[in-house]
């Protein structure tokens, strides 16, 4: 047997799918050549029937026609595709070990033909258009046989226009392949899904001449609408019940449906009443306000806590230490000042003065969270003062003195006053703070009734 031959034998056996053919195909080769081919396949995991070991074979026999050459085996017999019939017989006849044939089809080929006969699975996106919304249409359509009615009445999942409707209720009916799909979708659908779908159908004028038969006067019950029912099932819609047909009925009664109510028609002319004259004619003394328990008690909160504030603020008008009045006189501001019989001193600049009313007062700059009796801020730019620069004493005999306690010093008539040191204050004073200055002026008066009643205690 030569090479070629026996080549081809083994590509005709590894080709052929039925598996007694090929294990005999195999015996044979093995009987007389001593080694088993092997099968070669396309290694991709999805494979695209016959062209991936079409590739395989023909990559195959393209390799053997060239390690042959001219006078190999003939070309038909390397060619890629599957044998036929008469292939296969000839290959039978070129091995001399005789091959039994089996006159049953292959499973592949009884595979293929099982697939061909089964019916087409529908796979395509039937669009914007779901199987409940072709449902409705088909259904609100046998029922009213007017596209605008169900276009306006009728509530699908997207918004449709009325072209939009119309199109799709023309390819139910003309075009074959969407016809189909959709009843396929349609057949899917579940039972439950289907008798909610029929439950919205429009009435049809048969039906609404049917309800509007019933009196407005009347009041029908359940039983009524359920005897409707009974006696004339060819003209209401499968669908319906008792309860439906009630609510439907008072629709019609609300909107003056009924064969025996009548719409007043509207006045002509002037006479037509407009919004502005029906609010004239509403008599405000008659309109009752009604009364908001809620915003009385928050009123009412708010009241009082105001004048809680109102009265904390009255008893703390004798602790107050310092009054600042603005400076009246002559410009240069060193008038001598009017004093009364609680001020003890004044600390006067040239745009304010303060007023000293109690034994201690302290001098700084205010802010949000820090409250001083004298704010310095007022006479003058005040950066670089300390929030609590100095504090102001009256001792019990009559002298006053000066702590400085902020981080600058402190110049009584032009002598430093460091951090933490104190000096003694005297009429006439010049206190110069930061590039402010102020002159101490004290009561003289004041400070002598204070001294006389000082000395009185300690002879006692």
């Amino acid at each position: 047997m030569e090479k070629g031959d026996l080549l081809m034998a083994s590509g005709a056996a590894s080709r052929s799918e039925d598996e007694e053919s090929m294990a005999g195909q195999k015996r044979s080769m093995s009987q007389v050549s001593g080694v088993i081919p092997k099968r070669r396949s396309s290694s991709r995991f999805i494979k695209r029937k016959k062209f991936d070991d079409e590739l395989v074979e023909s990559s195959l026999a393209k390799s053997c026609s060239r390690a042959k050459g001219p006078s190999g085996m003939e070309p038909g017999r390397c060619s890629g595709s599957e044998p036929s019939s008469s292939e296969k017989k000839k290959v039978s006849k070129s091995v001399s070990v005789p091959v039994a044939a089996s006159p049953t089809p292959s499973p592949s080929t009884t595979k293929r033909m099982k697939k061909s006969k089964q019916p087409l699975q529908v796979t395509k996106d039937l669009g914007r258009w779901k199987p409940a919304d072709d449902l409705l249409l088909i259904n609100a359509v046998l029922q009213t046989n007017d596209l605008t009615a169900v276009h306006l009445g009728m509530k699908f999942s997207c918004r449709f226009s009325l072209r939009e409707v119309q199109e799709r209720w023309y390819a139910l009916l003309y075009d074959p392949i969407i016809s189909k799909m959709a009843c396929q979708a349609m057949r899917q659908l579940h039972p439950e899904a289907i008798a909610a779908i029929q439950s919205k159908v429009l009435y049809s004028k048969a039906e609404e001449e049917l309800l509007s038969s019933i009196g407005s006067t009347s009041q029908p019950t359940l039983e009524t609408f359920q005897e409707l029912l009974n006696t004339h099932p060819h003209v209401l819609y499968p669908s319906r019940t008792a309860k439906s047909l009630q609510i439907h009925w008072q629709l019609m009664k609300q909107y003056y449906l009924l064969e025996d109510q009548t719409v007043q028609p509207l006045p002509k002319g002037d006479q037509v009443l407009n919004f502005s004259d029906a609010e004239d004619m509403i008599d405000d003394s008659k309109l009752k306000d009604a009364r908001d328990e809620a915003l009385e008690h928050e009123l009412t909160v708010a009241d009082r806590r105001h004048k809680r504030e109102i009265r904390q603020l009255e008893q703390e008008l004798h602790k107050w230490q310092v009054l600042v009045d603005s400076i009246t006189g002559e410009p240069t501001g060193m008038s001598s000042p009017d004093f009364d019989n609680q001020t003890l001193a004044v600390l006067r600049g040239r745009m304010v003065r303060y007023l000293m009313r109690s034994r201690e007062i302290t001098l700084g700059r205010a802010t949000k969270d820090n409250q001083i009796d004298v704010d310095l801020s007022l006479e003058g730019p005040a950066w670089k003062i300390s929030r609590k620069q100095g504090v102001i004493k009256l001792k019990n005999n009559g002298d006053f003195f000066i702590v400085n306690e902020g981080r600058r010093p402190l110049y009584i008539d032009g002598r430093p006053v460091l951090a933490g040191n104190k000096w003694k204050l005297s009429n006439n004073s010049v206190v110069e703070i930061a590039c402010l200055r102020f002159v101490f002026l004290i009561n003289q008066d004041l400070i002598a009734l204070i001294k006389a009643e000082a000395a009185k205690i300690n002879q006692q």
